[in-house]
């Protein structure tokens, strides 16, 4: 970077004019905002608004995710500088994306934050944007698949987790981290038979009918046939993809709250995301990023990269 370029750097989550474009500033120094792109509630023209959800008051285990969002925008500002490596274009030049800021509720009435955060998806969703929300637990994806089956009916669910988060709990106001998918399929969210989960590693025999790749599938048949038998069962349906970071090893995301060994590497996640392009991803999130429990900041860093390749996957097919 030339010396006269950084004569002009000044805070581009604030300054800059086009949505559009890289960013050559500091990662070290500035406001973090996802990518360098600008904090903006204005959604005119707005195709991806990311936001964050600093919720962690559903964890069985340990909490922390509520500092998910800030260090995985934090982490993304080595991002900044290049395109997207091995995807052949370049999503932050190709599309208006803003960081839209998090969430506010109120944090001591629990209760009234499920509809918050539907009510805050559907403001994106209803401006013509999609959403990439960097969470919080993995609760956050209730909410949300609440708004997006409100715009497109039920969507297909690829869902990357150690945990299938289907445990039975028919009681619809409990907010809770393990049972929201339960939730989604009774209440028509997700369609089960287009679903997939991928990288489940914890025992729970009733699957609702949702297809399961789990991790042993993945290390045995590779991450290719991972991808292409998850492109087989989704199709071109609507779908909504979430990431669980715990779906990565504790060796590669050791900040999380509920770690489970035996899981996915960072090398395969990247493969099996980038071999699934052309999927019709109409929205998705990264949730369970603790930076408590990593002190080097890798899952953030996991997280950040994670949340560019769904970037990627979106704008897909949408590219000009």
């Amino acid at each position: 970077m030339a010396l006269e370029d950084a004569k002009t750097q000044v805070d581009h989550a604030f300054t800059r004019v086009e949505r559009r474009g890289l960013s050559f500033e500091n990662a070290f120094g500035g406001a973090t905002s996802f990518l360098r792109r600008r904090y903006s509630k204005d959604l005119s023209g707005v195709d991806l608004a990311v936001t964050g959800v600093p919720f962690d008051q559903a964890v069985t285990n340990r909490p922390g995710t509520r500092l998910g969002p800030r260090a995985i925008r934090e982490a993304s500002a080595l991002q900044t500088y290049d395109p997207p490596y091995g995807w052949g274009f370049d999503p932050m030049s190709a599309f208006d994306i803003v960081d839209y800021g998090d969430l506010a509720f109120d944090y001591a009435k629990t209760s009234d934050f499920p509809d918050a955060l539907t009510a805050h998806i559907k403001t994106i969703l209803q401006a013509g944007a999609a959403s990439l929300v960097l969470g919080g637990d993995h609760f956050i994806s209730f909410p949300i698949l609440r708004a997006y089956a409100e715009k497109y009916g039920p969507v297909s669910l690829l869902q990357f987790d150690a945990h299938s988060d289907t445990w039975p709990d028919d009681d619809m106001a409990r907010i809770d981290h393990g049972t929201m998918f339960y939730k989604a399929v009774k209440l028509g969210l997700i369609d089960p038979a287009t679903s997939v989960q991928v990288g489940i590693r914890t025992e729970n025999a009733d699957t609702l009918g949702i297809n399961t790749l789990d991790a042993r599938t993945v290390h045995e048949t590779g991450p290719l046939a991972t991808a292409a038998k998850i492109k087989q069962i989704i199709g071109a349906r609507p779908t909504y993809l979430s990431f669980d970071i715990d779906c990565l090893d504790p060796a590669y995301a050791p900040g999380t709250g509920t770690p489970v060994w035996g899981g996915l590497t960072s090398a395969q996640v990247a493969i099996i995301l980038r071999e699934l392009a052309g999927i019709n991803v109409v929205g998705a999130d990264v949730v369970e990023v603790s930076p408590p429990y990593d002190p080097a900041g890798i899952t953030a860093v996991a997280g950040a990269h994670v949340a560019m390749e769904l970037i990627c996957l979106w704008g897909w097919t949408r590219r000009g």
